[in-house]
Parts: C-alpha cells; sequence; structure tokens
C-alpha cells in the first residue's frame, strides 16, 4: 500500500504536537517529517509548547521549576472516573493556613455530592500513599499521607474544578479547595520524633564531654597486709614513689593507723623520708646541669663578642682615610650602615653578658651577707641577756636600800659603832648602785650600737674612713684628681669603660661625654686617664691599617699596687 495513502488531514498541527510532546515523543507528521524544527530532545520537550500534564500516572505532579517571575500553568487532569479543570490562572493564588508542626492531614472541600471515597482515593493517591480518609456527610473530608512531603503535592490541587464523568449536574461538580489540617496524630508524632532528636543529641553531646572530661583518679584501696607490704615497696621505686606517697597520705587521713600496723605505717614514713637525700641528689644534678648550660652560654656569648669586636675592626679600618677615599658614596653609605647595626648588636650582646656577671656578683654578694649578719645577731642576742641579768640585779639592789632606810629610821640609836658600821654599808650600796646604773646605761648604748651597726654598714664605712683621715697626717701625697668636675669624669668614664670590658677608643669615650657636657675635649679627658696609671691603661689593638688605641679599666687590679 502506497504511504500516501496512509496520510491524514491534520487540521491543527500544533495540537498534534502537544499530545506528542506530552507522550514524551518527538513530534512527527503521519509521514515521518518533523513538525517542530524546536524540539530539544534532551528536555523532552518544545519551545513554546506548554509541558506535559504533571498529573499523569507515573510521573510527578509538582511541576518543573520555573523562573519566579513566570505564573505556574495549571492543565486538565483527566482520571478514570472524573476530570479536573483548573483554576483562571489571573486569580490570586488560594489561601491558605499556617503550617502545623509535623503536618501529614491535609482539609479537602468543595467536593461534589456524589462524591465516593473510591473517587476522592483516586484523585489523590498520584499524590502518595494515604493512610486513612475521614469523609463527613458534607462536601469535605480529611486525608491523612504518609509522608509530609506529600502535603505540598495534595495542595497544588486547590481552586481545581471536579466533574464526574461527562455530568454537568450540579451534585457532580465542586471546586477543590485542599488547605493544611491540624491532627492530634501528626502533632503526638512530630512531638515524638522531636524527642528521639533531643536524645540523641543529648547522648552525642554526653559522648562528646565524656571525651574531653578528665580522667578521675583511681580509687584508694584500704590498708590490709597485702596492700601495706606493696607499698612498702613502691616507696622504694622512683617511678611509683608519687603514687605510694599518696595512698600513704589517704590511709594516714581517714584513720587507718592503729597499736597492730603503727610500726608499719611508721616504717613507710621512714621510707618516704629517705626519698628526700635522692630528691636532693637530684635537684643537685639538675643545679649542675644548669651552671654548665649557663657557663657554656656565657662562654659562646664571649665568643660572639670576640667576632663582633672583629667585625667592628673591619668597619673602622675601612672608615679611615687611606681605604675610605677608595669606596664609591654607595659603598660609603652601605659600609657606614653596617658599622652601626654591628655597633648596636655588639653593644646589646655585650651588655646582655656584663648582666650575667653582675647576677653572679650580686649572687656571691647576698652569700657574704649572709654570713656577716649571722655572727652579729648571735653577739645581740647574748648582749640582750646580760642586761636582763643586769636589771635583776639592779632591782635586787634597791629593794636592799630600801629595806635598810626602813630599819633605820625605825630602830632606837644604838651605838656609835653600829651607826658607823651601818652608814659604811649604806654608802657601799649607794655606790654599788651607781655602778650598776652606769653598766646598764653603756650596755643598751652598746645594743642600740649592734643594732644600728646591722643596719647600716655603709654609715660604719664612713665612720672608719673618717677616723683614718684624722690618723693621717695633714700632709700627703698631691691628689691626681685637682678638682669635684674631674672627680665625676673618673666616676663616669670608669662605669663606662666597666661595661665594655674589651676597651673602647679615646673618640668612642668622648663621644659619650660630649652627650653630657659639649665642652669637654678629647686632650682634657686623655690628660686625666694619663694621671691615673691604676685605675685607666692604654692598649694596642689590631694589626696594621686596623692599629687602634683603646682605654680600658683595670681598678680592680689597680687597687692591689696603689
Amino acid at each position: 500500500m502506497d504511504s500516501n495513502s496512509l496520510a491524514m488531514p491534520i487540521s491543527d498541527p500544533n495540537a498534534w504536537a502537544t499530545a506528542m510532546n506530552n507522550l514524551g515523543m518527538s513530534p512527527m507528521s503521519m509521514t515521518g517529517q518533523p513538525i517542530m524544527s524546536d524540539f530539544d530532545p534532551s528536555l523532552g520537550m518544545m519551545t513554546g509548547i506548554a509541558p506535559m500534564n504533571p498529573m499523569m500516572p507515573g510521573l510527578g505532579i509538582v511541576p518543573p521549576p520555573v523562573s519566579q517571575d513566570m505564573p505556574i500553568v495549571k492543565e486538565i487532569i483527566h482520571c478514570k472516573s472524573c476530570t479536573l479543570f483548573p483554576p483562571n490562572p489571573n486569580l490570586p493564588p488560594p489561601a491558605t493556613r499556617e503550617r502545623p508542626p509535623g503536618c501529614k492531614t491535609v482539609f479537602v472541600g468543595g467536593l461534589p455530592e456524589n462524591a465516593t471515597e473510591q473517587l476522592i482515593v483516586e484523585v489523590f493517591e498520584q499524590c502518595g500513599s494515604i493512610i486513612a480518609i475521614r469523609k463527613s456527610k458534607k462536601n469535605f473530608c480529611h486525608i491523612r499521607f504518609a509522608e509530609e512531603h506529600t502535603v505540598d503535592k495534595a495542595l497544588f490541587l486547590s481552586g481545581y474544578r471536579i466533574r464526574l464523568g461527562s455530568s454537568t449536574d450540579k451534585k457532580d461538580t465542586g471546586r477543590l479547595h485542599v488547605d493544611f489540617a491540624q491532627a492530634r496524630d501528626d502533632l503526638y508524632e512530630w512531638e515524638c520524633r522531636q524527642r528521639m532528636l533531643a536524645r540523641e543529641e543529648r547522648h552525642r553531646r554526653r559522648i562528646e564531654e565524656d571525651r574531653l572530661r578528665p580522667p578521675s583518679p583511681p580509687p584508694i584501696v584500704h590498708f590490709s597486709e597485702h596492700e601495706c607490704s606493696q607499698l612498702g615497696e613502691k616507696l622504694k621505686d622512683d617511678s611509683k614513689f608519687a603514687e605510694a606517697v599518696r595512698v600513704l597520705l589517704t590511709w594516714v587521713e581517714r584513720g587507718e593507723v592503729n597499736r597492730r600496723n603503727a610500726n608499719n605505717i611508721y616504717s613507710m614514713i621512714q621510707s618516704s623520708n629517705s626519698h628526700i637525700r635522692r630528691l636532693m641528689n637530684e635537684k643537685a644534678a639538675h643545679e649542675k646541669e644548669m651552671e654548665e648550660a649557663k657557663e657554656k652560654f656565657k662562654n659562646a656569648l664571649a665568643g660572639i663578642l670576640v667576632q663582633f669586636e672583629q667585625i667592628v675592626s673591619v668597619f673602622h679600618a675601612a672608615s679611615k682615610q687611606k681605604a675610605w677615599d677608595h669606596f664609591s658614596k654607595a659603598q660609603r653609605k652601605n659600609l657606614d650602615m653596617w658599622r652601626k647595626q654591628a655597633e648596636e648588636i655588639r653593644n646589646i650582646h655585650n651588655e646582655e653578658l656584663m648582666g650575667i656577671r653582675r647576677e653572679e656578683e650580686m649572687e656571691m654578694s647576698d652569700d657574704d651577707m649572709e654570713d656577716q649578719t649571722e655572727r652579729p645577731l648571735a653577739q645581740v642576742e647574748a648582749l640582750k641577756e646580760e642586761n636582763d641579768s643586769l636589771r635583776c640585779q639592779l632591782d635586787a639592789y634597791r629593794n636592799e636600800v630600801e629595806l635598810l632606810k626602813q630599819e633605820q629610821g625605825k630602830a632606837q640609836p644604838q651605838r656609835s659603832e653600829e651607826d658607823a658600821t651601818r652608814q659604811q654599808q649604806l654608802s657601799f650600796l649607794q655606790q654599788a648602785l651607781q655602778g650598776m646604773q652606769k653598766v646598764r646605761t653603756h650596755s643598751q648604748h652598746g645594743i642600740q650600737h649592734k643594732i644600728t651597726f646591722l643596719g647600716s654598714e655603709a654609715a660604719a664605712a664612713v665612720v672608719s674612713c673618717s677616723q683614718e683621715k684624722e690618723s693621717l697626717p695633714e700632709k700627703g701625697p698631691p691628689s691626681p684628681v685637682k678638682s669635684e668636675r674631674e672627680a665625676l669624669l673618673v666616676g663616669i668614664i670608669s662605669t663606662f669603660l666597666h661595661v665594655h670590658p674589651f676597651g673602647a677608643s679615646i673618640e668612642y669615650i668622648c663621644s659619650y661625654l660630649q652627650r653630657l657636657d659639649t665642652k669637654i675635649s678629647t686632650t682634657e679627658v686623655e690628660t686625666l686617664l694619663g694621671r691615673l696609671p691604676c685605675t685607666f691603661k692604654q692598649e694596642l689593638t689590631g694589626v696594621g691599617a686596623s692599629l687602634e688605641k683603646r682605654w680600658k679599666f683595670c681598678g680592680f687590679e689597680g687597687i692591689k699596687m696603689a
């Protein structure tokens, strides 16, 4: 048969294309030619044609996501027993109440009077699995679904006009109104689910807290002969001593000590006391390691300072005119900057080294002061005891004098010899009383003098120096320091050179002094240093072009020769 005889007239090709598009097929004519050239097989739809029916069996009723600016286009839904016609798209969307928590039940109103439960199942079963339907004698019902998300699909049917079959009778038609319904079963299931989630959250939080909680100490066992013997062995082991001492302390605090186990407890306490010797040995070993580390650090720092001095000497040699004139301007700038940086770093390390030495000297001086203060304190205690004994004797003599006076006043006049004897005794006692008062006053002055001596050794040193000056003859050798200004300069220069153990040039010293007084000249400073050979000495350092004269402070050695 000829293929042309199968051709059928198509009055509306767009309707034919829409029907084929709803079936998911490429729109073709009866002759096999494509009707629309803009069909997109990847999307399964054509441009300009409404999407396929969302209520077709086997397809989801939720329409595909579209732009918010474009209104959702609802289409006619055909069922076996009825037909659903979409609402006017220009009308506003139907109003809905607030969604209850865990809502699975919907209210469906506007049903036809002749609608049956089978018809309701046929229409709404396409949204999802239905658990129960409660139909009223009126034109509404409540439908409970198995899942919460199926409620949104049921709300999509709100506004549709339903017609049973092809009848146009009023009892066979109605406008559906679908809304959220508040059901006790839904609320109960939602609350149960929330409580379960809360329990799971608390369980997870408790597990996390238990994981982060520090471990609790193990319980302390009660006293027994077996535990006591084991604890005695643990006390002798350095690795288990801390745990064993804690157990021993708990036993003593609990009141586990009695007459039967007192000897065992005493032996364990004695073992704890013997551990002190081990701890002291360990401390001494650590102190030795610390001293060795300090000494090593000090020696390394001194070596670094020597290298810094050599580097600074290189820069000073390069800054002299013999070599300085051959460098370019940029090179001179870099050399000057490098020299300043090297000097700053050298001074910082030098101050650090001197700080370490000062700390060592202060520690040694503190030890000496402790030894010196212990001896005078013992002398002060002895003088206090002597003063107390003298006071007691003085009171006894006073009482005896008072008694003699009373007896002399009450007694009748006796012989002249007895009177003379008593007069001699009275005068003797008065002389002894005056002597005791003088001794007591002298002892009190001695105690005050000792206490004052302990409080200020500097004052005693000044007094001794003044006594030495008085004992010296008036005429002595001329002093190299001629004025108070020169004495101040000597003190400042000594302090400056004391923190520069490797010495400093006269220019460096004068640059420091000229910050204090701009009138100080290099000649004046050099002359003053030359007049004090026991305090300052000049040395030559370097070789060749780097030869430099440096002044050093030698007062600690010069005091032995002076």
